[in-house]
């Protein structure tokens, strides 16, 4: 059955912010002033503004935990995929990377 009401309030550590501002930072940079990704930039940039503020509970929209979600795991499948074609150097700079972000993604945003 699925819950009617979610939960979208998040306790995020000191360097799960850092590791979170990070990110959505970079998506911001691939995505910024292209105009097919007008919600995903208003989304993240809400993500940032929220991440940087001094509050402990930070609360997302449905909109911005989705799309955060989403882009989460397409990294982390992307990375998967990069360290399975990779040599050894690029395996061991990819899988602390891989490790941080699966972290995240499996403590917070997987359902």
């Amino acid at each position: 059955m699925k819950k009617l009401f979610s939960n979208y309030n998040f306790e995020f550590d000191k360097n799960e912010r850092k590791l979170l501002k990070t990110y959505c930072s970079q998506v911001l940079k691939q995505i910024s002033g292209n105009p097919n990704f007008f919600s995903e930039e208003r989304a993240f940039n809400s993500i940032i503004a929220k991440l940087n503020s001094t509050e402990q509970t930070i609360k997302f929209t449905k909109d911005e935990k989705t799309k955060l979600t989403f882009q989460l795991k397409q990294n982390i499948d992307h990375i998967a995929k990069e360290m399975k074609r990779g040599w050894f150097l690029k395996k061991w700079i990819y899988k602390s990377l891989y490790k941080q972000y699966n972290n995240l993604f499996e403590k917070y945003f997987k359902n």
